[in-house]
């Protein structure tokens, strides 16, 4: 019978942003989120005995530099189905007037004639139950015209890409540098019927046509968002719109300079809790 760890850290929501990409680089394979706490779950076995306890202390020392007031505690457990468990958690969440995010596994009484997104998250980001995604898809509602085309950077689980589609675009382009995001990308793309329409790749942002999308959709942190300004400059068309999010309310300031130096002007920004969610037009 396998045994699993379960690795349970006292953050709050914005800190498991950083904590589970941090613990999906060292092996963790399933996670949950409580009121208080994230759980990370990953197979004992893949672990070498000999560095049990040494691995054990360096991941501790780790992800104290990330939530400095962390409690982190260790549980075994023998084989049971924690992915199920976990599946559970997720029900359909409605965001903004049209959009319904679910995933495949629940049903949802659609009453209002939302547009509903097929969403199965595995190690992928980009539920709807986080605020930046959220705020992305509400200004998505706003921008997205019957035609146009779009690039999601950093796709996750295409989520934004699926989206904007649904939403009237003829063309969506998902790019991610992570493996797991390009192959859950794509099944949701195939779940959600749009395969014709979204196209999910790996491709480099540098490597992308110039002036090749209406609007560019940017769920990542402050620092890849103003590293990215100049190519977001350089693939919008001529009135093109650049939604940015991942953004923090105390990033507000600095992000706002990265605009206004990159010939960006910020037209509209939305808020929840302390996420921020940015749109912005070239200046011509």
């Amino acid at each position: 019978m396998k045994s699993y760890l379960e690795i349970s850290i006292s953050s709050s929501e914005a800190q498991r942003e950083l904590l589970i990409p941090t613990m999906m680089e060292l092996g963790c394979e399933g996670f949950q989120e409580t009121d208080t706490s994230l759980l990370c779950y990953l197979e004992k076995s893949k672990w070498d005995a000999s560095k049990h306890e040494t691995l054990k202390a360096e991941m501790k020392k780790l992800l104290r530099t990330i939530s400095s007031n962390a409690d982190i505690q260790f549980r075994e457990f023998a084989d049971e189905n924690w992915n199920e468990q976990w599946e559970r958690t997720i029900q359909p969440i409605e965001i903004g007037e049209r959009l319904v995010i679910k995933p495949s596994w629940c049903t949802y009484d659609n009453s209002q004639k939302r547009i509903i997104i097929e969403i199965d998250p595995k190690m992928s980001f980009g539920t709807g139950y986080h605020e930046t995604t959220r705020l992305t898809l509400c200004l998505l509602e706003k921008y997205v015209a019957p035609g146009m085309t779009l690039l999601d950077v950093g796709t996750g689980t295409g989520i934004l890409a699926i989206a904007s589609v649904k939403l009237g675009a003829a063309h969506s382009d998902g790019i991610d540098i992570d493996e797991w995001s390009i192959d859950n990308a794509t099944e949701n793309v195939l779940r959600n019927h749009v395969q014709d329409n979204v196209v999910i790749s790996s491709t480099p942002i540098h490597d992308l046509p110039s002036k090749s999308y209406d609007l560019i959709t940017a769920n990542l942190t402050l620092n890849t968002n103003i590293e990215f300004l100049w190519e977001f400059g350089r693939l919008l068309r001529m009135n093109g719109a650049l939604l940015l999010s991942g953004l923090l309310l105390q990033d507000r300031v600095q992000m706002i300079q990265g605009l206004n130096d990159s010939k960006f002007k910020l037209v509209e920004e939305q808020r929840e809790n302390e996420w921020i969610a940015l749109a912005a037009k070239l200046v011509q």
